[in-house]
């Protein structure tokens, strides 16, 4: 039975290299290109496969048109992710990624997605609506290609809770905000995401509690897993706040650890763990793929090891 399905709607093939020093108008020459499948929700199902292991417990669908949707689709079978294409006519974008060996700074350059049309969405809904059984979770992750509402992930939240599907919510701006509205069960803002969300800077841990509690207290999400980078991560439900400190760890890329923190997450609340050691993992999951670079995301036998120290830390 496939109990969480992730759903992305505006996919990337992830190209990631690396270059001694950024110099502008100077040819740079980098080392051999990686690719990687890549958004939102299929990096969750990446990292999903790799951590559980059980090929039937989460599918990932996914937009996907042209030569880049068909390599992104080769890429995921290589990989051996469950997943299902829903093709479009515009061709799947791609996003780049440069390593400064110099520095250790990363620059990432995101390519706008394709046009998605009305047609293209209603099979989006059609998709869902004939998943049978109803998944578990539904994980609406990354942006909104062209053409889709700011609505889309509410009317799909809407959806989801009318057939009993938990909603996973990470997203960003209006359709953050609009889907909360929708309630959700799980979201995985930023801080600024979250200040946005409070509509007011967020100057101290009181004031990030003070914001992820009411989101639960107007009963637009159930639990807030607020992720803050090298400052770790804050966990708050109706009734648990559980705080968890960045694993020290030697960074060699960001891209995916948000990714991988919420597969992890969800990994461990599937199979019935307490939130606390849902975090846990999830922390884990990030600090294995900061330690991975690129958009290659965690290693599952570092996040074992990273999770046997969280043990000590939360």
């Amino acid at each position: 039975m496939v109990e969480i399905v992730t759903l992305t709607l505006n996919p990337a093939v992830d190209v990631s290299t690396a270059v001694e020093c950024v110099v502008d108008t100077h040819k740079l020459r980098c080392d051999a290109a990686r690719r990687y499948p890549g958004g939102g929700g299929i990096n969750v199902a990446r990292v999903i496969q790799r951590l559980d292991g059980r090929q039937a417990s989460c599918l990932a669908l996914y937009l996907a048109g042209g030569a880049s949707g068909s390599q992104l689709e080769q890429m995921l079978s290589a990989e051996r992710v469950p997943s299902r294409r829903l093709r479009i006519a515009g061709e799947t974008r791609e996003n780049f990624s440069v390593t400064e060996r110099a520095t250790g700074r990363e620059f990432r350059f995101v390519l706008p997605g394709p046009q998605v049309s009305a047609d293209e969405w209603s099979d989006v809904l059609a998709a869902f609506d004939t998943l049978t059984p109803a998944p578990r979770y539904l994980v609406l992750s990354g942006s909104l290609p062209p053409g889709l509402p700011p609505t889309a992930y509410a009317d799909l939240a809407r959806r989801a809770s009318q057939r009993g599907v938990r909603v996973v919510l990470d997203t960003s701006g209006p359709p953050l905000a609009l889907a909360l509205d929708a309630g959700v069960y799980l979201v995985k803002p930023s801080l600024g995401e979250l200040a946005a969300l409070a509509e007011k800077p967020l100057a101290d841990e009181a004031a990030w509690l003070a914001a992820a509690r009411r989101l639960v207290a107007e009963k637009r999400a159930q639990i807030v897993a607020l992720t803050l980078g090298e400052r770790g991560a804050l966990l708050v439900s109706t009734g648990e706040t559980i705080r968890v400190p960045a694993l020290p760890v030697r960074v060699s890329g960001a891209t995916g650890a948000g990714d991988s923190f919420l597969a992890g997450l969800l990994v461990a609340l599937r199979r019935g763990d307490a939130l606390r050691d849902a975090a846990r993992l999830a922390q884990a999951a990030a600090a294995a793929a900061l330690l991975s670079g690129g958009t290659a995301l965690c290693d599952a036998d570092e996040v074992k090891r990273l999770y046997a120290i969280t043990q000590e830390l939360v």
